[in-house]
């Protein structure tokens, strides 16, 4: 049986299908998301007619890493790799592109985990409940996309100090929005948000940060994604070195679980704020990389299976995406020789996007890796959605010059240390692991028994590849009755 969908509702089942085949929704298998050839012609052939961002049932067979952007049907991984002249380190360091998922960010796929195994087991009744998204940003704006293809009524909780095209996007798209108290590490407010919205049974809280629909997700498609594109390398020679995610709800990381399983050498890199330290010193504050909200450890997280903490400075991050988005400083990085055709993808990196990329650069300096060494990560969107801070900048220290660019290149970029990068041992993944006990147990109604048993590594196994095949049925036999 199922650890996380408790029951079946045949009656609910069999009216949301048809609800479901009154508005022609089908509903995407895990299999198909992460192997689009599996999708059904009759299912590609309406895609090209589809915009990606339109609100269309179809679109749910999207949710991949391997849209076509030019050509609307699906092609390869989207993957961008950043050379030396970029990154100052030899290890190739390449990051899956998040921005061309609808919404343009991959945090339409972790909702989409976390709501439809509901929806098809019955738990979730369209007619009855409301989805509320706590998050930091991307998560309730895929919710709340997701909530629209499936005709679902959606509330995103978000704090109200994120950026302006977040709260344009889901106004746009008709959510409920209730904006909390703080900026981007203040999670607490969120929770106590949804602790108020429980109390009417009508409203089901799919918090990013305890649902485990969220890495099940990045562990079965993204993980594989990344698995692809690292044997689409075509080197012998090349090592699968690491995997570097922005901790955030512990969602991505788990895509690291899963290239652990095939690669053992492997090491999971968390990164932070260091402006919020939580992993690196226990720590807490406010810092501006969105996206990648703190203060608590996840309850998704597989802590045991993280081998380091880097935390990377907001300030650097703030700096990189002036050097790479304004013209000045495109300027200069062209003057060093960079190509163009890696200067126009520079923008597919968003805050937490240079965040990934600067943990990384600091995880191939620690462990002296070479150009054999292979560091994954995910830019999970675009500075699409952060072109209001680019205007804030500006507002805040004048316009972006030549020597402005060096200094951030040189500072930010080229000289990013080895500094604030702790590998865990036992004891300090144990430590964090309990740090859990805080925010579940005191908090939030978990249990010390379940507390003690994610430390088992049977634990993560069964939740990541068990429970699968599992959703994967039910999906199955859902559609099976939209289809009469």
């Amino acid at each position: 049986m199922s650890k996380i969908i408790r029951q079946l509702h045949p009656e609910i089942i069999r009216k949301t299908a048809r609800r479901c085949r009154n508005r022609e929704i089908v509903i995407p298998t895990f299999k198909q998301l992460r192997d689009p050839t599996h999708v059904p012609t009759s299912v590609r052939a309406r895609l090209a007619d589809v915009g990606m961002s339109d609100l269309n049932p179809i679109n749910l067979f999207r949710i991949t890493w391997k849209n076509d952007v030019h050509t609307g049907l699906y092609g390869g991984v989207n993957y961008v790799e950043l050379p030396p002249a970029i990154t100052g380190v030899k290890a190739r360091i390449i990051g899956l592109v998040g921005s061309y998922f609808p919404t343009g960010a991959h945090k339409v796929g972790a909702a989409f985990g976390c709501l439809v195994p509901r929806l098809v087991s019955g738990e979730f009744d369209p007619e009855v409940h409301k989805a509320a998204w706590p998050s930091t940003g991307n998560f309730c704006r895929g919710g709340a996309f997701d909530c629209a293809l499936l005709d679902c009524t959606a509330i995103a909780i978000l704090p109200e100090e994120m950026s302006r095209e977040r709260f344009d996007w889901l106004r746009q798209i008709g959510a409920t929005i209730i904006a909390t108290p703080g900026c981007e590490s203040n999670v607490k407010g969120i929770y106590d948000k949804c602790w108020e919205l429980k109390r009417d049974p009508a409203n089901m809280i799919f918090n990013q940060f305890e649902e485990f629909g969220n890495p099940i997700f990045h562990y079965n498609v993204t993980g594989p994604a990344i698995e692809e594109v690292f044997y689409g390398l075509r080197d012998r020679k090349l090592r699968a070195a690491a995997f570097v995610s922005a901790t955030g709800s512990a969602g991505t990381i788990a895509a690291g679980d899963f290239l652990k399983a095939v690669h053992p050498q492997l090491r999971i890199i968390a990164a932070e704020a260091l402006q919020c330290p939580t992993l690196l010193r226990n720590g807490f504050g406010a810092h501006r990389i969105e996206g990648i909200g703190d203060k608590h450890i996840p309850w998704v997280h597989n802590v045991r299976n993280t081998d380091a903490v880097a935390a990377v400075d907001d300030e650097d991050c703030m700096r990189i995406i002036r050097l790479f988005n304004e013209p000045a400083g495109r300027d200069y990085l062209a003057s060093l020789g960079i190509a163009k055709k890696h200067l126009r993808k520079l923008p597919l990196l968003g805050i937490s996007g240079v965040c990934n990329l600067l943990a990384a650069v600091k995880t191939a300096k620690y462990y002296d890796l070479d150009g054999n060494d292979v560091i994954f990560t995910v830019f999970t969107d675009s500075m699409q959605l952060y072109q209001s801070r680019l205007v804030e900048l500006r507002e805040q220290k004048g316009d972006y010059r030549e020597k402005t660019a060096v200094a951030d290149f040189a500072g930010a970029l080229a000289h990013q240390s080895t500094d604030n990068f702790r590998e865990l041992s036992y004891a300090d993944r144990k430590a964090l692991h309990n740090l859990k006990y805080f925010t579940w147990v005191e908090q939030q109604g978990k249990t010390v028994e379940e507390l003690n048993a994610q430390w088992d590594p049977e634990y993560w196994r069964s939740l990541f590849e068990d429970e699968i095949g599992y959703f994967e049925r039910l999906i199955i036999a859902f559609n099976k009755m939209v289809m009469r």
